[in-house]
């Protein structure tokens, strides 16, 4: 089996054109379905997106969602509507609403959001503060002293999540591909050939997602484990574990791009 992967496609800020070079890119890559790893848009257009991108690819569109995809609306509000999107247009697939899909006999596809958590570096001492802030309603409508609190509750969600995802399979698994937005350790968080400072681990690692993974690996030393991520725009692999690695994928707004193609 074959999978395209794309992350941080930003198509609200690519020309019609550009958009419709990927779709191009993706339908000659002649894979079997599609892997999305968030910032596909933002709130009011990312369902819209989806479901053309859809009909153009009429085939398998796996994915999860990025902080920018809820820009303008509430984190909850744009699942609810993507979830909406995903049930009425066949071929999408939410991985972060869904149980593991068995792709192969064996070989398992499961995702999560994932969400800067602000557990890795400084927080408190980082001159740092993202767009998010203002452009997602649940950190506007509270004080900014609670902010870190809402990002280690959505790192927590993620993870409780994830770690059911996992156990469900790991009988039957030897291959796991997770698929998430926000890179899960600070060793696959890459910027410009190096990893994240303590400035900006706080908004770029989910470290409670990280915790899991490692938790899992080490438990499960057969089952082969593969993390695609994004959210930095820098891509870089990361040998977490002898049984656990990280790929995190580059991207440049404006030019939507495949990042590779995967075999199974």
């Amino acid at each position: 089996m074959r999978l395209t992967w794309s992350s941080d496609i930003h198509l609200n800020h690519a020309s019609m054109g550009a958009c419709d070079d990927w779709i191009e890119q993706v339908k000659r890559s002649a894979s079997d379905g599609l892997i999305l790893t968030g910032d596909i848009s933002e709130a009011d257009d990312v369902a819209f997106q989806l479901a053309r991108i859809a009909e153009s690819f009429n085939r398998p569109i796996y994915f999860v969602l990025g902080n920018h995809d809820f820009y303008g609306a509430s984190i909850a509000y744009t699942r609810r509507r993507v979830t909406a999107c995903a049930t009425q247009v066949e071929p999408l697939c939410y991985l972060t609403e869904q149980d593991p899909i068995e792709l192969e006999p064996g070989s398992f596809l499961t995702g999560e959001d994932g969400w800067g958590d602000a557990r890795e570096g400084d927080f408190a001492g980082s001159p740092v503060r993202l767009a998010d802030f203002l452009k997602i309603k649940d950190f506007r409508r509270v004080d900014p002293i609670s902010w870190p609190r809402l990002m280690q509750e959505q790192g927590d969600e993620s993870a409780e999540r994830l770690g059911g995802k996992l156990d469900g399979v790991s009988g039957t698994a030897k291959q796991i591909v997770v698929a998430t937005h926000v890179p899960p350790f600070r060793e696959s968080c890459w910027y410009e050939g190096r990893t994240a400072d303590d400035f900006w681990a706080p908004f770029f690692v989910c470290a409670q997602v990280g915790k899991v993974l490692r938790r899992f690996a080490l438990r499960h030393p057969r089952i082969e484990i593969t993390v695609l991520c994004g959210h930095t725009h820098h891509g870089g692999v990361a040998q977490i574990g002898d049984n656990l690695k990280v790929l995190t994928a580059s991207a440049d707004y404006g030019r939507p791009a495949i990042e590779r193609v995967l075999e199974l």
